[in-house]
């Protein structure tokens, strides 16, 4: 049942109770104040709310809240992983556990878009902000700040134009498979259409802190997505610095998904560059050595929706540096992630999810391989 609806069923009650009540008052004002009701459920029915369908709207500003409300609970079975499941933590003695059982609700988030009319195009603004603002307590962070001008410019802090998110893995867990991109930053976009399914995408971009770089970063993408099939392009130019060394930091990433039969759903990435490891998931050095730490990585992700209420996946992701990145005792050049969950949608807005990840890192020097497993739960309400 979708919001409006139940929206239009309360007014509705309300109505036939109001009615109910003053069942004998036949007074102008209240069979005023019925008809006035009675056309605001029709609105809501026929969702004429309002012209953009926001929540609720100052002036000629459509304001529209969202977000959601989620609770994960895990448990790590060799290493403690934190709770974002980070498995390049992996085989490190200070994390090694006989079990440890952890929650969080730091992944809950929430949401202001703005709509504004004007000469130029609608001006559209959005602020989300998540509970990842410190290490391991809940405090607010911002996720996206961004003002869009038309359908051509965004200005502000969202999804770097690198990364590829329309086939990114789905998983319950906060971090996703490793071998893809995954970074937030303040940029200068613009899109255009080549047709009704291929766009294109420029930006200058601030680099991610890991490249201890203040030059800029260029990207530049191209995708096709008619729906069933997706296919996608970027690449990315930048410097990385370590002391007084700086290299060059370029990368390209090539992505594709299909959905080849009711329901399914297969999408695979692969990314590959110099000194990218600040915006990968597995996070490698830029620079070890005084030279340029090239990565390549990619992911591989199968979906099956089994009915309106279920859906299950499996995703592989995997990192291969060419040097060493330490993480205290040990330093790895390979990294290794499967995810296996399942989604159930109990309600139109509230989803119940499991999920069981497997992790292996190695250590280059000794060429040990270590691995962990975790089990998580969530419980996440829309709204």
């Amino acid at each position: 049942m979708t919001k409006t609806r139940k929206k239009a069923l309360l007014l509705a009650a309300s109505a036939l109770s109001v009615t109910g009540t003053l069942g004998f008052a036949q007074d102008a004002q209240t069979q005023a104040e019925l008809d006035a009701l009675r056309a605001r459920v029709e609105a809501l029915e026929s969702g004429k709310s309002s012209p953009a369908n926001g929540d609720f709207r100052i002036g000629n500003t459509v304001l529209d809240v969202y977000g959601y409300v989620k609770a994960d609970f895990f448990y790590d079975f060799d290493f403690d992983q934190g709770d974002t499941a980070f498995v390049n933590v992996i085989g490190e003695p200070s994390a090694a556990t006989d079990g440890t059982f952890g929650a969080t609700i730091r992944q809950s988030r929430i949401g202001l878009r703005t709509t504004t009319p004007s000469g130029i195009g609608d001006i559209g603004g959005q602020l989300e902000l998540d509970l990842f603002g410190s290490g391991g307590t809940a405090e607010l962070r911002v996720r996206h700040a961004n003002i869009t001008i038309g359908d051509n410019w965004l200005i502000g802090q969202t999804w770097t134009n690198f990364m590829p998110l329309d086939t990114y893995p789905t998983s319950v867990e906060f971090n996703g498979p490793v071998g893809i991109p995954f970074a937030r930053v303040p940029q200068v976009r613009y899109t255009n259409s080549f047709g009704t399914n291929t766009s294109f995408a420029v930006s200058i971009e601030e680099n991610v802190s890991g490249s201890n770089s203040d030059d800029p970063v260029l990207t530049a993408s191209a995708e096709y997505n008619d729906g069933t099939y997706v296919a996608r392009v970027s690449g990315l130019y930048g410097k990385a610095q370590s002391g007084n060394v700086e290299v060059d930091q370029t990368g390209f990433t090539i992505s594709g998904s299909v959905r080849p039969w009711q329901g399914g759903l297969f999408q695979v990435n692969y990314v590959n560059g110099e000194a990218l490891g600040p915006y990968l998931i597995g996070l490698g050095d830029p620079i070890v050595n005084g030279l340029a730490n090239d990565v390549d990585g990619y992911t591989i992700e199968f979906r099956q929706y089994l009915s309106p209420k279920w859906n299950v996946g499996i995703a592989y992701g995997k990192e291969d540096y060419d040097l060493p990145t330490s993480t205290g005792t040990l330093s790895f050049t390979e990294l290794e992630t499967i995810h296996v969950n399942a989604f159930y949608k109990a309600t139109e807005d509230l989803t119940l999810s499991s999920e069981y990840i497997y992790g292996e890192r190695n250590d280059a020097p000794t060429g040990r391989t270590f691995d962990g497993s975790r089990v998580q739960l969530a419980a996440q309400l829309n709204f």
